[in-house]
């Protein structure tokens, strides 16, 4: 693998559901070929479980997820140096006029002091790019193989 993939919770959601969007991430990206390389904050776990709730997911939707996220490398946030970043993000950002949710705040964080490239379909992380971390934005409406 060439570059190292935080993946957002959108990310993990388009795959899941292998949508348009999802089969065009895949095409582009082919992360299937290496997921269990690529990383996920442990608060997108947390986010996927409330999704999960939210889309009104079945058994064995909810088994799917589980087994995908369990294919993925677990960050976790309880690390002094995601703890710095947050702090960085979450004051950089107040402090610019876009405040961030908290989870995103999480989720910057973790790929700023993990080093990956955050891969979002989320244009709430653009304020931080390329200073604060490297995230390569995906246009939600991309419906064709690249």
């Amino acid at each position: 693998m060439a570059t190292d993939y935080l993946l957002d919770t959108n990310i993990i959601v388009a795959l899941i559901r292998d949508n348009q969007l999802g089969k065009f991430i895949q095409a582009k990206y082919n992360l299937r070929a290496f997921i269990s390389q690529c990383m996920i904050s442990v608060v997108t776990v947390g986010e996927m479980e409330k999704l999960g709730r939210e889309f009104k997911w079945e058994t064995p939707r909810l088994t799917v997820m589980r087994n995908f996220l369990n294919q993925l490398i677990w960050i976790d946030i309880n690390d002094q140096a995601i703890f710095a970043a947050y702090a960085e993000i979450d004051y950089y950002s107040d402090t610019v006029g876009n405040v961030m949710g908290k989870n995103d705040a999480w989720i910057a964080a973790t790929a700023k002091a993990s080093g990956a490239t955050l891969l979002t379909t989320d244009l709430d992380f653009d304020h931080l790019h390329p200073t604060h971390l490297t995230r390569i934005w995906i246009d939600p409406t991309s419906k064709n193989n690249p």
